[in-house]
């Protein structure tokens, strides 16, 4: 036994929770009309994932739920739980029991529980696909669904003997691979997609990847150049600075030695002008004489220009007889006057710059001025004295002559003393030329002096040249690790070799022209040049970026790959399928027809019956309705689908009657037709268990007998739940459960011994 037992709980009318327990091969289900035993049925396919209410007769899912009555409240639930006994694990999965629950909820909400655990519909549906069960098919015939396989068109009827023959899980697995073949197109059109998207930023990247490479290559190139531009420029440095310094030290040392000679020269000369002659004593004291009698002079001339100076003034101030005259002013004011001036014209005196001078001059002439404006008054002159002006100017010209007559006597003596100074320094000038010997030493000292300054210079010149290009060289260097990084400075350890490959020393370098290694610069700034048009500044984040683009684009290819692979592997799961089904269907269909054909003569009494697989066909449109069209024209009108697979039709002809075709059949006829169909298909592929919801309310009393045998032999491979009226059908019965409802509206369950059976099922 497979099916061990069926829960119920707020069902329709099964109010209360009910247990009907099926430890036997044939169960029989039985009580009056309207008493809720088909709803026994719709339980079944309720726990078993049906989704159409209507197949369970109703609207919407709340209608499933007990609604309540005049005594009873309705309930917010309805659940159905079967056990299976899966001891001989024809379910897959690893239990010895299983439970399948469904609850539904006035919501419209259902869950799913497998072993109480929460699933989806879809694991419930896998996991009883493999065992050939299903909410609906032929292993479960509600009431007045009996010859629906009768009814149907023949691809239903096709699918119905799939399911029949186990093939429901193929079918399942194919529609599924579908699915996901479907979804893996839609999957590579949305990837093709971003790798479109994404192609022309990979390509705008490569070409800045490129040019990156370019400033890399020419960066390479720089490196290479640099280093050995910088140990060519090393050796150069090094041998420069070495030579100057080796021929700056001896003349350096020359002309300390020269400096010497020199200084000793000079003393030796000095120490012989330096000695003390009656001659040179006279000369310093005439010199002496005369630079007394000049600053006596000086003095003279200086208060001779005071006294003209002042006297001037005076003259100018005179009053005359009608004009403006002068306010009296004192003695002090004037001698004030003369002390300023005095002051401004010593300053002169100690001053050279002629420039200077006049500023002073200026000064004095703002003092005369500022005087006079200061001493100016507006006043009409009578018959007035001449004053203490005209006594002041008097004295004033009596000194002015005084003074005068110093110097004329200054002038003389200082004539006297100059050419007393003269003479004597003539003959002292004559014994000066027995000292030329010395000074022409002197001279040729210094002239070997100017000499080795001159070479000094030279180098000097050459070393603020080297000194530049030492700065150069610095300067280099950093640029060269900022462009070319690290290694383009670090040049000891390579190697120089000519055009010809030949390994050179430092003095090849050397040697090498000047210009060779200017030329050498120049291709480095024009690199340099050429990397600054490329733009390397940001090249690391471009790189990274058009790395990860690019690894983007290799995972999107390789997405894509994987997907056609993966549509592939669908296409020839799913063409496998077809196959798989395609023969296993032809198979098990022959045995069928074999089966259906022995229980249509057992049924009937003789006769015919068979399956036949057809293809559908169709009429064109334009010509369909076309009622004069030959037999041959309309057979020419006829269209065959391609793609459509093969539907089920079913050949009758029943025993001294000349009927052919399900449409001249009668209702019983349909049914016992249906009966050896449904029998046929179970015995060929057996399910686990059949329920049989009154599919023998339409057979006779000989008939039934019939069908009670069909039933006792397909209970040798199925587990048989009937719901029945028929009292030859619950005499085959093991075990009978009786379903009736009280005034309450609710169905309850009797367990009922069989000797009792007929009095339920009356």
């Amino acid at each position: 036994m497979y099916l061990k037992s069926l829960e119920i709980s707020g069902f329709k009318s099964f109010a209360k929770k009910v247990d009907l327990r099926f430890n036997a091969s044939i169960s029989a289900i039985v009580g009056p009309n309207g008493s809720g035993k088909s709803n026994v049925a719709e339980a079944f396919r309720f726990v078993l994932g049906e989704q159409s209410i209507k197949s369970m007769r109703g609207k919407r899912g709340e209608d499933l739920i007990f609604n309540g009555t005049s005594s009873s409240s309705q309930l917010n639930r309805a659940s159905a739980k079967i056990v299976f006994d899966n001891s001989k694990k024809f379910l897959d999965i690893d239990y010895e029991e299983v439970s399948i629950e469904r609850i539904v909820y006035r919501d419209g909400a259902n869950q799913y529980f497998i072993n109480k655990n929460l699933v989806r519909l879809k694991d419930i549906t896998e996991l009883l696909a493999g065992a050939n069960i299903g909410s609906s098919g032929y292993h479960i015939i509600s009431q007045g669904e009996a010859d629906r396989i009768l009814n149907v068109n023949s691809q239903e009827r096709r699918a119905i003997i799939e399911e029949a023959l186990g093939l429901k899980i193929y079918q399942y697995k194919r529609i599924v691979s579908e699915r996901k073949l479907q979804k893996v197109a839609e999957n590579i059109e949305k990837v093709q997609s971003l790798r479109r998207e994404n192609a022309p930023h990979l390509k705008f990247l490569k070409k800045q990847v490129e040019k990156i490479q370019e400033s890399l290559e020419m960066r390479e190139e720089l490196r290479k150049l640099y280093q050995e531009y910088f140990k060519r420029e090393n050796f150069y440095l090094k041998y420069w600075n070495d030579k100057l310094e080796k021929d700056k030290n001896p003349l350096i040392a020359e002309l300390s030695k020269l400096e010497d000679r020199l200084n000793q020269t000079r003393s030796l000369l000095f120490k012989k002008h330096d000695e003390p002659s009656e001659k040179n004593h006279n000369l310093i004291i005439f010199e002496k004489r005369l630079n007394e009698l000049r600053k006596e002079k000086d003095t003279l001339n200086l208060k001779l220009g005071r006294v003209e100076g002042t006297i001037s003034a005076l003259k100018i101030v005179q009053p005359k007889l009608g004009e403006k005259t002068t306010k009296d002013f004192s003695w002090d004011e004037i001698k004030n006057l003369e002390e300023k001036l005095v002051s401004q014209v010593e300053l002169a005196e100690s001053l050279e710059d002629a420039n200077q001078i006049k500023t002073i001059l200026k000064r004095v002439k703002q003092l005369f001025s500022q005087f006079i404006a200061d001493h100016l008054k507006s006043e009409v002159l009578g018959n007035q004295p001449e004053g203490r002006q005209s006594i002041k100017l008097k004295e004033l010209k009596i000194e002015q002559e005084k003074i005068e007559k110093e110097l004329n006597i200054l002038n003389l003596e200082e004539k006297q003393v100059l050419f007393q100074y003269h003479s004597l320094k003539l003959e002292i000038e004559k014994e000066r030329d027995s000292n030329r010997d010395a000074e022409l030493a002197v001279f040729e000292i210094a002239s070997q002096q100017n000499e080795i300054r001159a070479k000094l210079n030279f180098l000097k010149n050459q070393e603020e040249k080297i000194i530049i290009d030492g700065e150069e060289y610095r300067k280099e260097l950093r640029e060269a690790y900022i462009l070319a990084g690290k290694e383009s400075t670090q040049f000891q350890s390579i190697g120089l070799k000519n055009e010809k490959g030949e390994i050179l020393n430092q003095f090849d370098c050397i040697k090498e022209e000047r210009n060779i290694q200017i030329e050498r610069r120049k291709k480095l700034e024009r690199i340099k040049i050429k990397i600054e048009d490329l733009g390397g500044g940001a090249g690391e984040e471009i790189l990274k970026e058009y790395k990860e683009t690019q690894q983007r684009d290799e995972f999107l290819t390789c997405e894509i790959s994987d997907l056609e692979k993966s549509a592939e592997g669908l296409t020839l799961l799913i063409n496998e399928l077809k196959e798989k089904i395609n023969i296993e269907f032809k198979e098990g269909l022959l045995k069928i027809d074999n089966q259906f054909r022995d229980f249509f003569v057992l049924m009937f009494g003789g006769g015919k019956a068979s399956l036949k697989l057809v293809k559908e066909q169709k009429i064109k449109k334009n010509r369909e309705n076309e009622l004069n069209l030959s037999e041959e024209d309309l057979i020419a009108e006829i269209e065959e689908p391609a793609d459509k697979e093969e539907g089920i039709e079913v050949n009758v002809a029943l025993p001294n009657k000349k009927i052919k075709g399900l449409q001249m059949l009668s209702g019983g006829e349909r049914s016992l037709t249906s009966i050896a169909l449904l029998f046929a298909m179970s015995q060929v592929n057996p399910p686990p268990f059949i329920i049989l919801d009154e599919t023998d309310a339409a057979l006779d009393e000989a008939n039934s007998k019939k069908y009670g045998d069909m039933i006792e032999n397909l209970s040798r491979s199925s587990q048989l739940i009937l719901i029945t009226h028929n009292r030859e059908t619950m005499s085959r019965a093991n075990i009978l459960y009786g379903v009736t409802m009280g005034n309450d509206g609710i169905s309850k369950l009797l367990s009922v011994h069989f000797d009792e059976a007929v009095k339920v099922a009356k």
